[in-house]
Formats: C-alpha cells, sequence, structure tokens
C-alpha cells in the first residue's frame, strides 16, 4: 500500500521531463517505504543521467535513498562539465544522431555509431561493455539498468546539438584525426596510395590526403572543407572560452 505523498521540487533544466511539474516545477509522489528516491525520480519522468544532487531536507543523499514521508526533496541538474570516471571519455550515439556522431568524429572524439537501429538492449549492452558514454533523446534508454553511462540530448538542431555535447563534457579535441565514417584513425597518405578513389578532377587539383586506418576511405580538402572548417573553428573557440 502507498504511504503519504512527498513533494519533489525539479531544477528548471528538468521540467521537460515532468510535464506535471509545470510551472512551479514540483511534483507529487507516493511513497511506499521500498523504492528509492532514484526509482520515484524517474518514475515521475527524469531519467537519473539527467540527475545531479538529490537533497533531502537540504542534506544530499544518494539515489538508494528510501523517502518517507515529510521530506522536502529537491532534484538538481547534472553539473557542467560533468566528469566520467572510470573510462577515457568516449561516446556512443543512438541512430538517430548520425549527424551529431560525424561532427564528433570531425573533431576527433571517440565516438561510434551504427546506421542501422541495434535496439534498446543491444545499445545499453555495448556502452556497458565498452564503457561509452550513450548520447540519445530516447528517455526509456536512458534509463535502462544496464547502461554504463548516459546523457540526454535536448536540441533537435545538429549544431546545438555539438555544443550540448562540448559544454557539458568539454572532450579533448582533435580535429581532422578521425575517419567520419567509422571513427577510425587517420594518417597521412600519398596520391598514389589512395588513387583508386579519385575521379579525374580531384587527381588533378589536390596533392595533400590522409586515409583511414580502419576502413581505408581517403579524405582531402575539398568542396566542403570550409563549412568543415567552419564547424571546427567554433567548436575550438567555445571550448577554449569555456
Amino acid at each position: 500500500m502507498n504511504g503519504p505523498e512527498i513533494h519533489v521540487e525539479f531544477a528548471p533544466e528538468l521540467h521537460l521531463f515532468v510535464p506535471r511539474a509545470r510551472p512551479t516545477g514540483v511534483a507529487s509522489a507516493a511513497t511506499d517505504g521500498v523504492s528509492t528516491l532514484g526509482h520515484l525520480v524517474e518514475s515521475l519522468g527524469v531519467p537519473l543521467t539527467e540527475v545531479g544532487a538529490l537533497l533531502v531536507d537540504g542534506r544530499e543523499v544518494p539515489p538508494g535513498h528510501i523517502p518517507a514521508g515529510g521530506e522536502s526533496v529537491r532534484v538538481r541538474p547534472v553539473r557542467h562539465p560533468q566528469r566520467v570516471p572510470g573510462a577515457p571519455l568516449r561516446f556512443l550515439l543512438d541512430v538517430h544522431l548520425g549527424t551529431l556522431a560525424r561532427r564528433l568524429r570531425l573533431l576527433g572524439v571517440d565516438t561510434a555509431y551504427e546506421s542501422t537501429d541495434l535496439g534498446d538492449p543491444a545499445l545499453a549492452a555495448l556502452s556497458a561493455a565498452e564503457k561509452r558514454v550513450l548520447l540519445s533523446r530516447d528517455r526509456g534508454l536512458l534509463r535502462r539498468r544496464e547502461l554504463w553511462a548516459g546523457a540526454y540530448v535536448y536540441s533537435t538542431r545538429p549544431e546545438e546539438q555539438l555544443q550540448e555535447v562540448l559544454d557539458r563534457f568539454r572532450p579533448a579535441l582533435s580535429p581532422w584525426t578521425r575517419c567520419t565514417a567509422c571513427n577510425g584513425l587517420l594518417r597521412t597518405a600519398t596520391k598514389e596510395e589512395v588513387a583508386e578513389q579519385l575521379e579525374g578532377g580531384t587527381r588533378r587539383s589536390y596533392d595533400v590526403f590522409a586515409q583511414c586506418t580502419a576502413c581505408g576511405r581517403a579524405y582531402w580538402r575539398g568542396a566542403h572543407h570550409e563549412q568543415l572548417e567552419a564547424i571546427v573553428e567554433r567548436a575550438v573557440s567555445s571550448t577554449r572560452d569555456a
């Protein structure tokens, strides 16, 4: 049987997850003496990946705290920059974030991504197996227990999504060092080594090439280079100024 209700106050950054808490940011939930505070917060709609400090009567408690009637609960957002202990910072993106994956790779950030939908259980298991931070807009996926670490991507616009990730995690950037197609590392290549991938105009116009050490794809400063250069410059500048 459910016990007394408690009131949970969510920080403004988390209101989008709890429509019934608007506009005050406060929602009510019944306690049962068994369910943890983390479970209660997720049942109200907020993935724990987005939760920073949990405060009960002004005292920080872990997600495993068992709430009791009369307690005052405040839920704070994750602090930026967010530190992910225990492994090098690497990412795994779900099938809907292909453009973001390519832009992170362009910046030299280790980013796993498959263009086919692996399914939620497989993605969560891969995150745990490779210790990668899963980026997704799927709240249900981010609540899976086997997930190693995750983060909700708030925007639907790739340029804003990229800035979100840079602001939240501050990954080390090493532009032009990864294959945007497969995430492999790039090496300098001669024109002869990549000749089979070059059309006549490219072969005549360019002399500087790179090649992916994993999939063999060739790279050169083609027609879209200025656009890619602008993305890189904005990203590097934003992390420098942070």
